[in-house]
């Protein structure tokens, strides 16, 4: 099979022949590739060269960035460059440039032949409705204005649903990605930052408008969610999402507890990279605690996030050799 058929395989609970794909969703830290260099690992690899230097199936993610040239820059990590409405109206011009969609649609037609060869799956990131906003208004005001700028709040998220709308339609004229995934960052350690109720005012209503769109063309959508993410599925499975990544453990999140309640629910991610630095025997401790929901279907093992610097670059081949180990033993039930 291509990694492009074992990566839709898995994502859709079709049996898998021979192994589940062997791929890491978002990778490594930037600061672990230059750790590895000075460990070992060849200097200035390109991306794809990386994934075959490790022996890993390529998963592609392409974008159109809702941001153009020239959109003010926060003054810190969690900052804001909106406040109102009349601060929106001055960065209106920066947002959701058609230039955007146009270097999105360069980037499909590159991989378009490999994409066709099933020699590379590809997914799509989307500014998530509650992402999205966050980068305008900043942390705590985002949180302030679900409650004193829900106009502003809306205006916003019709705004970014009318950019994703465009850009989907452009892009399936191109090339049908493999997966949509939304980023949205609506949990953190101790569960979700929006009551149900704001979810079903606030996110919802923009999930209906995309989500058809996407599915008409047989394309899973998963939401992206760092944190405790376990009391959003049922809302999420309402508005039409078909699974959820990356499943961080440091969270509480119980992969096994997910699928005995939710056997229909698609993951990827899931795998404790707190283990990687403690060696092979609690590598390998992991990955029998996920077997099982491994071999049960809808689910990619990857790292719960990005590989950190203190993950050495033998440990990390370790984890990709005991990757592919169970990626066998799972294909076989």
């Amino acid at each position: 099979m291509t990694p492009r058929e074992r990566f839709t395989r898995a994502l859709t609970f079709q049996a898998p022949e021979g192994r589940l794909p062997i791929i890491e969703w978002a990778a490594w830290w930037g600061d672990t590739i230059k750790a590895w260099e000075q460990q070992g690992l060849p200097a200035g690899l390109e991306w794809e060269e990386s994934l075959h230097y490790f022996g890993l199936d390529p998963l592609y993610n392409i974008a159109a960035n809702t941001r153009g040239a020239g959109t003010p820059v926060p003054a810190h990590h969690g900052a804001a460059i909106v406040t109102d409405e009349a601060s929106y109206d001055a960065v209106l011009p920066y947002l959701y440039p058609q230039k955007s969609i146009d270097e999105l649609l360069d980037r499909a037609r590159s991989l378009r032949q490999k994409h066709e060869r099933g020699d590379i799956a590809i997914r799509v990131w989307l500014d998530g409705f509650f992402w999205f906003p966050r980068t305008l208004l900043g942390i705590e005001g985002h949180l302030y204005a679900f409650y004193d700028q829900p106009e502003l709040m809306h205006r916003m998220n019709r705004d970014v649903a009318a950019f994703h709308k465009r850009t989907l339609e452009a892009l399936f004229t191109v090339l049908v990605p493999d997966m949509v995934g939304i980023a949205e960052d609506m949990s953190y350690n101790n569960g979700p930052m929006l009551s149900r109720d704001a979810f079903n005012e606030f996110i919802r209503p923009y999930y209906n408008e995309l989500i058809p769109l996407i599915k008409s063309s047989g394309v899973p959508v998963l939401v992206d969610s760092d944190g405790q993410i376990e009391d959003m599925i049922p809302w999420l499975q309402e508005a039409g999402i078909d699974g959820v990544y990356p499943l961080e453990r440091q969270a509480g999140v119980d992969i096994p507890r997910i699928r005995a309640k939710y056997p229909r629910w698609a993951m990827m991610g899931g795998y404790d990279k707190m283990v990687m630095p403690r060696g092979e025997a609690a590598m390998r401790a992991e990955f029998e605690r996920l077997l099982p929901v491994m071999r049960s279907g809808g689910f990619i093992v990857s790292v719960d996030h990005q590989t950190p610097p203190g993950v050495t670059l033998e440990n990390y081949r370790v984890y990709v050799s005991l990757l592919c180990e169970y990626s066998h033993r799972a294909a076989a039930r």
